[in-house]
């Protein structure tokens, strides 16, 4: 029997097949909706049990920070609460606001320029369902073209879960009382961090379900390599060092030995690197990395909780800029997130580069 991901394609299955888009209802070919500064608008409602196959959209707005101030909402069977809330930037796989080509399993960001955004994720629902845009900017979206694909269903079986996504963001220090960022043991021996309390946390429901997935957006102000920090998963309360422990970040991001290329498997990589197809030349680790990892033939199952975890550099020894978004199944009511960081605390801090690294050397021979 396949179990690859097309296994059940020719499975014939009791359901009808339906979209909700932008099109324009006249029949005319603007086929797109706007969404005035400071408004929500719901892209889609369905009052029965069925799944969300397939989402696409994309759009016009001249806020420059349009990626981060856009604001994807989920609500399933009833619940007040989202069980999707990110910016629609980094839901989709864009970090900081900015657009690239990005291709995996469940999301992609297309040609041209990225500026299309697809998700293949299913989202059951056992009741009804909700999706909203908030756009939490001074600035209207003047087009918004999209496309939200889903199945009715008679039913959906009790032992299928909802799907939830998650945003964080956190500007990380160095944890060891010094002030030090102490990677590659620059400033002495490394401290030893048998815990997971100042991590930098990614995913941490309550209920139960199995993780899935997350894009992990990393911004360094230091050349130094930033990955020596373990990815830790504790489940249902259990204590350090939990039941997956991991090496190292590029380890859990399945790749090895500081890289710095971009690679994009369908399940895992990096899509995005420091001098990779940017505007400014290479400083070892300086700048923006965009990796991920996606559970399909490991998902991480828990029964009560989850709290999934990696350290800022190894011991969370560096200073970093972060954010993330996870993805994972479970059963419902789900815990309200915390509250979302405000526009000014999600816009995105410029990137440090070679002229402030000009200014820095200056400055240490004293000739500022």
């Amino acid at each position: 029997m396949s179990q690859g991901p097309l296994a059940n394609i020719a499975k014939l299955v009791d359901a009808t097949t339906h979209r909700i888009s932008s099109y324009d209802r006249s029949g005319g070919n603007g086929d797109n909706i706007p969404i005035p500064a400071g408004t929500t608008a719901v892209l889609a409602e369905m009052d029965h049990p069925g799944i969300v196959t397939h989402i696409w959209c994309t759009f016009h707005h001249d806020d420059p920070d349009s990626r981060r101030n856009l604001i994807l909402r989920m609500y399933w069977d009833d619940q007040e609460h989202p069980s999707v809330e990110a910016p629609i930037g980094e839901f989709f796989g864009q970090g900081w606001g900015t657009r690239y080509v990005y291709q995996t399993l469940p999301l992609a960001a297309t040609p041209v320029e990225g500026r299309s955004l697809v998700c293949y994720f299913p989202m059951p629902f056992h009741k009804n369902a909700r999706i909203t845009l908030e756009n939490d900017s001074d600035v209207d979206v003047k087009h918004f073209y999209y496309y939200v694909d889903y199945e009715k269903h008679p039913s959906i079986p009790e032992d299928v879960a909802c799907f939830h996504a998650w945003y964080n963001q956190e500007t990380t220090q160095p944890e060891d009382g010094t002030g030090k960022e102490n990677e590659w043991e620059v400033f002495g021996k490394f401290q030893n961090n048998p815990s997971d309390a100042n991590n930098y946390v990614f995913c941490e429901p309550t209920g139960r379900g199995h993780f899935v997935g997350v894009n992990y957006f990393i911004q360094s102000d230091t050349p130094i390599w930033y990955g020596e920090g373990d990815d830790m998963f504790m489940v249902d309360g259990e204590p350090w060092p939990g039941s997956a422990h991991g090496t190292g970040t590029e380890d859990y991001f399945n790749q090895s030995w500081c890289p710095d290329e971009v690679y994009t498997h369908p399940y895992f990589g990096t899509a995005r690197a420091p001098g990779k197809g940017n505007d400014s030349p290479r400083y070892g680790w300086l700048g923006r990395t965009h990796v991920y990892r996606f559970h399909f033939e490991d998902p991480i199952r828990f029964k009560k909780s989850l709290r999934a975890s990696i350290e800022h550099g190894h011991a969370n020894c560096l200073n970093l800029d972060l954010c993330s978004v996870a993805y994972w199944y479970q059963t419902l009511p789900s815990k309200p997130f915390p509250p979302l960081p405000d526009r000014a605390a999600r816009k995105p801090k410029p990137e440090f580069g070679s002229v402030d690294m000009h200014r820095l050397r200056c400055k240490a021979r004293g000739t500022d």
